[in-house]
Protein backbone atom coordinates (compact mmCIF):
# COMPACT_ATOMS: atom_id res chain seq x y z
CA UNK A 1 0.00 0.00 0.00
CA UNK A 2 1.17 3.16 -0.93
CA UNK A 3 2.09 5.77 1.88
CA UNK A 4 -0.01 8.73 1.98
CA UNK A 5 -0.29 12.30 3.69
CA UNK A 6 -3.05 14.05 4.53
CA UNK A 7 -3.70 17.29 2.73
CA UNK A 8 -4.55 20.87 3.85
CA UNK A 9 -7.33 23.15 2.09
CA UNK A 10 -5.66 26.42 1.23
CA UNK A 11 -7.89 29.68 1.04
CA UNK A 12 -6.67 32.21 -2.05
CA UNK A 13 -8.64 34.82 0.56
CA UNK A 14 -6.33 37.92 -0.74
CA UNK A 15 -6.80 37.00 -4.10
CA UNK A 16 -7.98 40.25 -6.09
CA UNK A 17 -9.87 38.76 -8.45
CA UNK A 18 -11.84 36.91 -6.16
CA UNK A 19 -11.98 39.65 -3.61
CA UNK A 20 -13.17 42.12 -6.44
CA UNK A 21 -15.73 39.16 -7.63
CA UNK A 22 -17.21 38.65 -3.71
CA UNK A 23 -16.31 34.88 -4.38
CA UNK A 24 -14.44 32.52 -1.86
CA UNK A 25 -11.50 30.34 -3.53
CA UNK A 26 -10.10 27.59 -2.11
CA UNK A 27 -7.14 24.99 -3.05
CA UNK A 28 -6.90 20.78 -2.22
CA UNK A 29 -3.54 20.84 -1.89
CA UNK A 30 -3.76 16.90 -3.03
CA UNK A 31 0.15 17.63 -4.04
CA UNK A 32 1.13 17.22 -0.59
CA UNK A 33 -0.31 13.14 -0.10
CA UNK A 34 2.94 11.62 -1.43
CA UNK A 35 6.83 12.91 -2.07
CA UNK A 36 6.52 11.62 -5.85
CA UNK A 37 2.96 9.86 -6.13
CA UNK A 38 1.28 12.91 -5.44
CA UNK A 39 -1.80 14.59 -6.60
CA UNK A 40 -4.47 12.55 -8.52
CA UNK A 41 -1.60 10.13 -9.18
CA UNK A 42 -1.77 8.63 -6.59
CA UNK A 43 -5.58 7.48 -6.21
CA UNK A 44 -5.58 6.84 -10.06
CA UNK A 45 -2.75 4.36 -9.39
CA UNK A 46 -4.02 2.72 -5.56
CA UNK A 47 -6.34 0.35 -7.55
CA UNK A 48 -4.31 -0.69 -10.48
CA UNK A 49 -1.30 -1.70 -8.22
CA UNK A 50 -3.72 -3.64 -5.89
CA UNK A 51 -5.76 -5.42 -8.68
CA UNK A 52 -1.68 -6.63 -10.04
CA UNK A 53 -1.16 -7.62 -7.10
CA UNK A 54 -4.27 -9.46 -7.05
CA UNK A 55 -4.00 -11.27 -9.90
CA UNK A 56 -0.06 -12.38 -8.65
CA UNK A 57 2.00 -9.59 -11.59
CA UNK A 58 5.24 -8.55 -10.71
CA UNK A 59 5.66 -6.29 -13.70
CA UNK A 60 3.64 -3.13 -14.54
CA UNK A 61 3.77 -1.81 -17.81
CA UNK A 62 2.06 1.62 -18.74
CA UNK A 63 2.24 4.73 -21.52
CA UNK A 64 3.08 8.02 -21.19
CA UNK A 65 4.99 11.09 -23.18
CA UNK A 66 8.13 12.50 -22.47
CA UNK A 67 7.15 14.55 -19.38
CA UNK A 68 4.60 13.05 -18.22
CA UNK A 69 3.18 12.86 -14.29
CA UNK A 70 2.08 9.69 -14.73
CA UNK A 71 5.32 7.99 -16.21
CA UNK A 72 7.08 10.04 -13.24
CA UNK A 73 4.18 8.49 -10.08
CA UNK A 74 4.12 5.30 -11.42
CA UNK A 75 8.01 4.44 -11.59
CA UNK A 76 7.99 6.00 -8.03
CA UNK A 77 5.00 4.13 -7.09
CA UNK A 78 6.20 0.67 -8.85
CA UNK A 79 9.53 1.16 -6.83
CA UNK A 80 7.91 1.39 -3.42
CA UNK A 81 5.46 -1.20 -3.93
CA UNK A 82 7.93 -3.68 -5.06
CA UNK A 83 7.07 -4.40 -8.84
CA UNK A 84 9.52 -4.23 -11.79
CA UNK A 85 7.99 -1.16 -13.92
CA UNK A 86 8.61 -0.77 -17.85
CA UNK A 87 7.32 2.28 -19.18
CA UNK A 88 6.70 3.33 -23.23
CA UNK A 89 7.46 6.31 -23.92
CA UNK A 90 5.75 8.67 -26.95
CA UNK A 91 7.82 10.43 -29.40
CA UNK A 92 11.31 11.19 -30.82
CA UNK A 93 11.99 13.53 -27.84
CA UNK A 94 11.75 10.32 -25.45
CA UNK A 95 14.97 9.14 -26.31
CA UNK A 96 16.89 12.43 -24.83
CA UNK A 97 17.00 12.12 -20.93
CA UNK A 98 15.13 14.74 -19.74
CA UNK A 99 14.77 15.35 -16.10
CA UNK A 100 11.13 13.17 -16.22
CA UNK A 101 12.36 10.14 -17.63
CA UNK A 102 15.89 10.59 -15.58
CA UNK A 103 13.73 10.39 -12.01
CA UNK A 104 11.78 7.12 -14.08
CA UNK A 105 14.85 5.36 -14.79
CA UNK A 106 16.64 6.28 -11.47
CA UNK A 107 13.49 4.61 -9.69
CA UNK A 108 14.29 1.79 -11.55
CA UNK A 109 11.79 1.48 -14.85
CA UNK A 110 12.67 0.16 -18.44
CA UNK A 111 12.31 2.72 -20.78
CA UNK A 112 11.28 1.81 -24.17
CA UNK A 113 10.95 5.17 -26.60
CA UNK A 114 8.49 4.27 -29.87
CA UNK A 115 7.50 6.50 -32.57
CA UNK A 116 4.44 8.68 -32.46
CA UNK A 117 2.95 5.68 -34.80
CA UNK A 118 3.45 2.83 -32.99
CA UNK A 119 2.28 4.71 -29.88
CA UNK A 120 -0.80 5.54 -31.32
CA UNK A 121 -1.24 1.67 -31.33
CA UNK A 122 -1.44 1.40 -27.69
CA UNK A 123 -4.46 0.25 -27.69
CA UNK A 124 -3.98 -2.54 -30.23
CA UNK A 125 -4.23 -6.06 -29.13
CA UNK A 126 -1.52 -6.94 -31.80
CA UNK A 127 0.90 -3.54 -30.23
CA UNK A 128 0.45 -5.33 -26.80
CA UNK A 129 1.10 -8.92 -28.20
CA UNK A 130 4.61 -7.34 -29.74
CA UNK A 131 4.89 -5.70 -26.11
CA UNK A 132 4.46 -9.00 -24.32
CA UNK A 133 7.36 -11.07 -26.64
CA UNK A 134 9.33 -8.02 -25.53
CA UNK A 135 8.61 -8.26 -21.84
CA UNK A 136 6.43 -10.97 -20.62
CA UNK A 137 3.78 -11.41 -18.86
CA UNK A 138 3.01 -7.79 -17.29
CA UNK A 139 -0.03 -5.94 -15.81
CA UNK A 140 -1.22 -3.00 -18.22
CA UNK A 141 -1.82 0.49 -16.63
CA UNK A 142 -2.78 2.72 -19.46
CA UNK A 143 -1.95 6.29 -20.22
CA UNK A 144 -3.10 8.41 -17.51
CA UNK A 145 -3.94 5.57 -15.36
CA UNK A 146 -7.28 6.00 -16.49
CA UNK A 147 -8.97 3.23 -16.61
CA UNK A 148 -12.00 1.42 -14.51
CA UNK A 149 -9.36 1.05 -11.55
CA UNK A 150 -8.39 4.72 -12.12
CA UNK A 151 -11.91 5.89 -12.10
CA UNK A 152 -12.39 3.83 -8.79
CA UNK A 153 -9.76 5.18 -6.72
CA UNK A 154 -10.81 9.09 -7.82
CA UNK A 155 -14.44 8.03 -6.54
CA UNK A 156 -13.19 7.23 -3.47
CA UNK A 157 -10.93 10.45 -2.90
CA UNK A 158 -14.38 12.34 -3.78
CA UNK A 159 -16.23 10.89 -1.41
CA UNK A 160 -13.72 10.45 1.19
CA UNK A 161 -11.95 14.32 1.20
CA UNK A 162 -13.65 16.26 -1.64
CA UNK A 163 -16.91 16.01 0.29
CA UNK A 164 -16.03 17.16 3.21
CA UNK A 165 -15.70 20.80 1.74
CA UNK A 166 -18.43 22.73 1.57
CA UNK A 167 -18.38 24.53 -2.48
CA UNK A 168 -20.27 25.32 -5.18
CA UNK A 169 -18.27 24.83 -8.27
CA UNK A 170 -15.49 22.33 -8.37
CA UNK A 171 -12.76 22.42 -10.96
CA UNK A 172 -10.09 19.91 -12.24
CA UNK A 173 -7.85 19.98 -15.22
CA UNK A 174 -7.98 16.59 -17.70
CA UNK A 175 -5.43 15.15 -19.48
CA UNK A 176 -7.01 11.45 -20.05
CA UNK A 177 -10.27 12.14 -18.13
CA UNK A 178 -10.28 9.76 -15.70
CA UNK A 179 -9.58 11.76 -12.60
CA UNK A 180 -12.51 13.76 -13.81
CA UNK A 181 -15.02 10.30 -14.78
CA UNK A 182 -13.80 9.21 -11.51
CA UNK A 183 -14.79 12.38 -9.21
CA UNK A 184 -18.09 12.95 -10.99
CA UNK A 185 -19.07 9.47 -10.37
CA UNK A 186 -17.98 9.83 -6.39
CA UNK A 187 -20.30 12.90 -6.31
CA UNK A 188 -23.33 11.25 -8.02
CA UNK A 189 -24.64 14.15 -10.18
CA UNK A 190 -24.74 16.68 -6.46
CA UNK A 191 -22.15 18.94 -7.44
CA UNK A 192 -21.18 20.84 -10.15
CA UNK A 193 -17.27 19.79 -11.97
CA UNK A 194 -15.85 21.42 -14.59
CA UNK A 195 -12.80 20.17 -16.26
CA UNK A 196 -9.60 22.22 -17.98
CA UNK A 197 -8.42 20.00 -21.08
CA UNK A 198 -4.53 20.73 -21.02
CA UNK A 199 -4.69 19.35 -25.06
CA UNK A 200 -5.99 20.59 -27.89
CA UNK A 201 -8.90 19.02 -28.99
CA UNK A 202 -10.14 19.02 -25.58
CA UNK A 203 -13.64 18.26 -26.93
CA UNK A 204 -12.94 14.87 -28.28
CA UNK A 205 -12.20 13.74 -24.22
CA UNK A 206 -16.09 14.38 -23.57
CA UNK A 207 -16.90 10.98 -25.29
CA UNK A 208 -14.12 9.19 -23.00
CA UNK A 209 -15.03 10.61 -19.53
CA UNK A 210 -19.15 9.90 -20.33
CA UNK A 211 -17.86 6.24 -21.27
CA UNK A 212 -16.06 6.45 -18.20
CA UNK A 213 -18.16 7.28 -15.94
CA UNK A 214 -21.11 5.10 -17.47
CA UNK A 215 -18.49 1.83 -17.21
CA UNK A 216 -17.93 2.82 -13.57
CA UNK A 217 -21.25 4.08 -12.18
CA UNK A 218 -23.40 2.48 -14.32
CA UNK A 219 -25.04 6.09 -16.16
CA UNK A 220 -23.51 9.70 -16.53
CA UNK A 221 -25.45 11.83 -13.79
CA UNK A 222 -24.25 14.80 -16.66
CA UNK A 223 -23.27 17.18 -13.73
CA UNK A 224 -20.20 17.89 -15.06
CA UNK A 225 -18.48 20.25 -18.31
CA UNK A 226 -15.27 21.06 -20.17
CA UNK A 227 -14.04 24.25 -20.75
CA UNK A 228 -11.45 23.76 -24.00
CA UNK A 229 -10.20 26.98 -24.73
CA UNK A 230 -7.98 27.11 -22.12
CA UNK A 231 -5.13 24.43 -22.99
CA UNK A 232 -2.38 27.45 -23.82
CA UNK A 233 -1.34 25.77 -27.26
CA UNK A 234 -1.54 22.26 -26.26
CA UNK A 235 -0.14 19.62 -24.13
CA UNK A 236 2.93 20.76 -22.63
CA UNK A 237 2.68 23.64 -24.42
CA UNK A 238 3.43 27.68 -22.39
CA UNK A 239 2.96 30.90 -22.99
CA UNK A 240 4.25 33.83 -21.67
CA UNK A 241 0.96 34.20 -19.96
CA UNK A 242 1.27 31.56 -18.22
CA UNK A 243 4.25 31.55 -16.85
CA UNK A 244 4.13 34.85 -15.84
CA UNK A 245 0.71 33.75 -14.12
CA UNK A 246 2.84 31.10 -12.34
CA UNK A 247 4.83 33.59 -11.02
CA UNK A 248 2.63 35.52 -9.77
CA UNK A 249 1.17 32.50 -7.69
CA UNK A 250 4.14 32.04 -6.03
CA UNK A 251 3.19 35.65 -3.64
CA UNK A 252 0.06 33.88 -2.84
CA UNK A 253 2.16 30.67 -1.51
CA UNK A 254 0.71 28.53 -4.22
CA UNK A 255 3.10 26.50 -6.50
CA UNK A 256 2.11 25.41 -10.02
CA UNK A 257 3.31 23.04 -13.12
CA UNK A 258 3.54 24.54 -16.36
CA UNK A 259 1.75 21.07 -18.00
CA UNK A 260 -1.28 21.04 -15.70
CA UNK A 261 -2.06 23.11 -12.74
CA UNK A 262 -1.22 26.35 -14.33
CA UNK A 263 -3.43 26.23 -16.96
CA UNK A 264 -6.10 25.06 -14.59
CA UNK A 265 -5.77 27.89 -12.16
CA UNK A 266 -5.41 30.58 -15.21
CA UNK A 267 -8.52 29.14 -15.98
CA UNK A 268 -10.53 29.79 -13.32
CA UNK A 269 -8.98 33.17 -12.37
CA UNK A 270 -10.60 34.30 -15.84
CA UNK A 271 -13.75 33.17 -15.25
CA UNK A 272 -13.80 34.87 -11.80
CA UNK A 273 -13.06 37.68 -13.97
CA UNK A 274 -15.88 37.27 -16.45
CA UNK A 275 -17.62 37.01 -13.75
CA UNK A 276 -19.42 33.26 -14.27
CA UNK A 277 -19.86 32.80 -10.15
CA UNK A 278 -22.96 34.58 -8.62
CA UNK A 279 -21.43 36.36 -5.57
CA UNK A 280 -21.06 34.66 -2.27
CA UNK A 281 -19.69 31.30 -4.07
CA UNK A 282 -17.40 28.98 -3.01
CA UNK A 283 -14.92 27.60 -5.58
CA UNK A 284 -12.87 24.90 -5.11
CA UNK A 285 -9.91 23.83 -7.25
CA UNK A 286 -7.90 20.21 -7.02
CA UNK A 287 -4.74 20.95 -7.09
CA UNK A 288 -3.78 17.48 -9.02
CA UNK A 289 0.27 17.17 -8.55
CA UNK A 290 2.94 17.14 -10.86
CA UNK A 291 5.23 19.61 -9.21
CA UNK A 292 7.99 18.30 -10.88
CA UNK A 293 6.89 19.40 -14.06
CA UNK A 294 8.11 23.27 -12.19
CA UNK A 295 11.77 21.75 -11.50
CA UNK A 296 11.80 20.38 -14.97
CA UNK A 297 10.59 24.24 -16.27
CA UNK A 298 14.15 24.28 -18.48
CA UNK A 299 12.37 20.91 -20.49
CA UNK A 300 9.26 22.66 -21.15
CA UNK A 301 10.22 25.98 -21.83
CA UNK A 302 11.40 25.09 -25.62
CA UNK A 303 7.38 24.30 -26.33
CA UNK A 304 6.57 27.96 -25.25
CA UNK A 305 4.33 29.31 -27.48
CA UNK A 306 4.67 33.02 -29.22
Amino acid sequence: MLLYHSTPVQELSDHPAALKAGVRLLVQREDLNHPFVSGNKWWKLKYNLIEASRQNFNTILTFGGAYSNHIYATAAATRESGFKCIGVIRGEESRQMNATLAFAREQGMELYPVSRADYRQKEDPVFINKLHQLFGEFYLIPEGGSNIQGVKGCSEFALEHLSKVTFDHLFLPVGTGGTLAGIVAGFKGNKMITGIPVVKGGKGLAHDVSRMITDFYGSDPGNWRLLTEYHQGGYAKVTDELLSFIDQMKRFGLPLDHVYTGKLLLAVIREIEMRSFSQGATILVVHTGGLQGAIASPDVLPNRIP
